[in-house]
């Protein structure tokens, strides 16, 4: 098992093989062996997928693993225990999590709350009034730790000694947008951050959309408040509908920008959300 993990690590940790090739790989070798006999005999008969794990079976894991260690940053595969089960569950899950802070947070029932960049002061009244109940009856939310409704999200969590976990597209050692670095360093003590990156991994344009669906498939729903037609944020509820999870939108004003895309969601089948109680009672079967 330990071995299995650790040939794990190096395949994510080398940046050449993606998730979905990865889960292919245990089909046909469930020990991950083929890292140790990698050559014609290989359980995969192909001779430049031979030539890459051999050059992965080289990678250099235990600088990786010192390096999270010293960074008090764990390492969770798809194979632990911790690993959390609603995440396993969407197609395409990433097979390791870089954690920093409180991992037993991937245990409790959870909301993703995603939305604009640029809230006005409608959006960070909804926050206020709809995550309140919700934290104090013990819910996690999730987001992405962007400007606007994300920080918003996790700061409401914060003020009201709730719980927060906070997903990034880079490693951790590049927070973006690095306004959000004070509120990062407060998150990783106190509540979780998660990337499915090495830790010095500068985060590229292409892989926001990416983590979009492990903020929405950590959850039980994505709630969206405030959100254009074109947006990250239905990215997301994108996600979430593909993974079988509810979606919630908060309604606004049809000709404001920040509510094309929200009431697009509810026009498209997304619960209407006025309050708290709406969320819950529509995923009370999940947890009761």
């Amino acid at each position: 098992m330990e071995e299995t993990r650790l040939n794990l690590i190096k395949m994510c940790a080398s940046g050449k093989v993606s998730s979905k090739t990865i889960s292919q790989l245990f089909i046909k070798n469930p020990t991950l062996s083929l890292l140790q006999d990698s050559g014609p005999a290989s359980p995969l008969d192909n001779s430049r997928l031979s030539h890459l794990l051999k050059e992965i079976s080289q990678h250099p894991a235990d600088n990786l693993l010192q390096q999270c260690k010293q960074q008090n940053i764990e390492l969770i595969t798809i194979l632990d225990d911790k690993y959390p089960p609603l995440l396993k569950e969407i197609y395409d899950p990433p097979a390791l999590l870089y954690c920093k802070g409180n991992t037993d947070l991937l245990g409790i029932r959870s909301l993703s709350v995603v939305g604009t960049r640029t809230p006005s002061s409608y959006g960070k009244n909804m926050i206020s009034s709809l995550l309140s109940p919700l934290l104090k009856d013990g819910w996690v939310m999730i987001s992405g730790l962007a400007e606007g409704i994300d920080a918003l999200a996790h700061q409401e969590a914060i003020r009201q000694s709730g719980k927060t976990i906070g997903v990034i597209a880079g490693g951790h050692r590049h927070i973006y947008p690095s306004s959000n670095k004070e509120l990062a360093a407060i998150m990783a003590k106190e509540h979780l951050i998660l990337s499915e990156y090495p830790p010095d991994t500068r985060p590229k344009k292409w892989q926001f959309p990416l983590r979009n669906r492990i903020i929405s498939g950590l959850s039980m729903g994505t709630l969206v408040v405030e959100a254009k037609e074109k947006s990250g944020s239905l990215i997301t509820a994108s996600a979430a509908l593909n993974e079988g999870r509810e979606v919630f939108a908060v309604p606004g004003n049809i000709l404001q920008d920040t509510a094309k895309g929200t009431n697009r969601l509810i026009q498209q089948g997304a619960k209407l959300v006025m309050t708290a109680e709406d969320i819950t009672e529509e995923l009370s079967y999940l947890y009761a």
